[in-house]
């Protein structure tokens, strides 16, 4: 039974990995989703979902890297700021009950946005370094807190505010989550004395989020114009929105999964 129930969740992470990644994002939200709905222990959820999201997002950093539209003069102020804000967000703790539904909403309005054509897309704006480390404070606090890299609350905002274009999105996001992961899992290693993960568990699946993140980067950075990636991220982010809804019902509604902890 636990190994036909760990087949069931590599097939849905495998699928959010490939969803994901084609524009550039690691796929947190989508596993955080998969791993409630399956009942795993609330305390393995958030460091399994960084493993995963560092794996993805590393393939995305490679992918999307080779296409010549990184924006170093907006990632590197971004990650100055974020980065230590991710750490000190996995030191809070807000209600899920509150906090899910309140970036439920904020996630279906940027993808209902996004589905909308903006004029000029193919031009980019220069944001002050302030602005920019700002939006990084902003974003890096949520993500260390509910444990994704943050590519959900980046994509949508550098667009929405002209920023960049759809492919420099791509670029950027990948490695602005890879290190936001890595800061992320970092404090939850600190305050946990270690991962509180079975890597027995996430092997399987950290092999699946390979398959899947390889073959949607490689289509989202070979195959997808600017539109094509801004239709697939509204896509993205809506099926986020909704994932951040069905998360907050109660855990007893589903069949948990036998996954022996590590503490």
């Amino acid at each position: 039974m636990f190994e036909d129930q760990t087949l069931l969740i590599a097939i849905a992470v495998l699928i959010m990995a490939a969803i994901y990644s084609m524009v550039g994002h690691g796929g947190g939200s989508g596993y955080l989703a998969v791993l409630a709905l399956s009942g795993i222990a609330p305390e393995e959820m958030r460091p399994t979902a960084l493993l995963l999201n560092i794996v993805v997002a590393s393939i995305g950093t490679w992918k999307f890297g080779k296409t010549s539209t990184f924006r170093k003069d907006i990632f590197i102020p971004l990650i100055c700021a974020s980065v230590p804000a991710a750490f000190i967000g996995g030191y809070i703790e807000v209600p899920s009950t509150i906090y899910k539904p309140v970036v439920g909403v904020i996630l279906l309005y940027a993808a209902i946005r996004l589905f909308v054509p903006i004029k000029g897309n193919e031009q980019s704006k220069q944001p002050s370094i302030m602005l920019i480390m700002f939006i990084g404070i902003l974003i890096g606090i949520p993500s260390g807190i509910i444990g994704i890299g943050g590519g959900i609350f980046l994509s949508p905002l550098v667009l929405l505010l002209g920023w960049t274009t759809a492919k420099q999105t791509a670029a950027i996001s990948a490695p602005f989550i890879l290190v936001n992961s890595i800061a992320g899992l970092g404090g939850i290693a600190v305050d946990n004395s270690g991962l509180p993960v079975d890597f027995s568990f996430v092997t399987p699946l950290a092999t699946a989020v390979v398959i899947g993140g390889v073959a949607g980067a490689t289509f989202g950075s070979r195959r997808l114009g600017n539109q094509g990636l801004r239709t697939v991220l509204g896509v993205v982010l809506l099926i986020a929105s909704i994932k951040m809804f069905i998360a907050t019902q109660p855990q007893n509604t589903t069949m948990p999964v036998e996954v022996k902890s590590t503490q």
